[in-house]
């Protein structure tokens, strides 16, 4: 009888409750990512506070923004990402020193980019001229191969169709590795049409970031689950077949990073149980 406890153990595995259809995955915990998290943070955290803290929290992948006093450390960033198994997961904008890192550790990040503001009068001449003047960092993330993802911050590059439009134009141009990384802290004015201009861009979103929603962004930076209408917008995600990244922000320099993270991962996973429940 010695395969008796091997025949209970794969019988006890065989019972195990599957994860139900309905389970909103996208927001799993292993799916997200920090962002906002190094100039913002009130502690001024050195890169192994930062690992550390990350590690702490079960945040597994992080994006990282960065100012001209941060380059000095970028390398000491990768190696305690690594040390505590955190994935260096993008990078803001370009910097020759990240790059070449980049290249020694073998790294691949997604680096986030605005649309430049183009001065043309029609909207095909200015996608035409934002998508030109995005060539020399399309090339330059093809060459490296690192994921580029067009980010809203505001103006006509923030608009969803704008971005769609000039993500389509530098496909066409062989930049298929073009992407969209839209952030519900600048999309404000989206919250009545959600729905449409989610799915609009859903076919080209490498990344989405999530945020506490209120009218006429008062605040601008909220907490999830503290506004008014995130719910409904996440649900609209969840619904769907997304099941690309989901970032969580710090954004608030009068806040420790760690306490403004906790308070999102806590409204989101409320949020998570709630839809679960709901879909059952």
């Amino acid at each position: 009888m010695k395969f008796l406890p091997l025949l209970v153990l794969i019988l006890s595995i065989l019972c195990l409750p599957s994860a139900s259809a309905d389970e909103p995955g996208v927001l799993r915990q292993d799916n997200l990512v920090a962002w906002c998290i190094v100039p913002f943070d009130a502690s001024k955290r050195t890169p192994q506070q930062r690992a550390a803290m990350l590690k702490e929290l079960g945040i597994k992948r992080c994006a990282y923004d960065w100012r001209a006093e941060h380059v000095p450390t970028f390398e000491a960033e990768i190696q305690a990402y690594q040390k505590e198994g955190i994935e260096f997961f993008a990078f803001w904008r370009t910097h020759d020193r990240a790059l070449e890192l980049f290249e020694k550790y073998d790294l691949h990040p997604q680096i986030w980019d605005m649309i430049p503001q183009p001065k043309a009068d029609t909207q095909g001449a200015k996608v035409e001229e934002a998508a030109n003047r995005l060539k020399g960092v399309a090339e330059r993330t093809q060459r490296a191969g690192l994921p580029l993802g067009l980010y809203n911050h505001g103006g006509w590059g923030g608009e969803p169709a704008n971005m769609v439009a000039v993500c389509q134009k530098l496909h066409a141009m062989g930049f298929e590795h073009v992407g969209i990384v839209y952030n519900f802290h600048h999309g404000h004015n989206h919250i009545t049409d959600w729905p449409e201009v989610f799915a609009l861009m859903k076919p080209y979103l490498i990344c989405l970031n999530l945020n506490g929603m209120n009218d006429k962004a008062q605040p601008k930076i909220l907490g999830i689950g503290k506004g008014r209408y995130e719910r409904a917008m996440i649900q609209t995600v969840v619904a769907s077949d997304y099941d690309g990244p989901i970032g969580i922000l710090d954004h608030r320099s009068e806040l420790d990073a760690k306490e403004s993270l906790q308070e999102n991962l806590t409204g989101l996973m409320t949020l998570r149980d709630e839809l679960a429940s709901e879909a059952k």
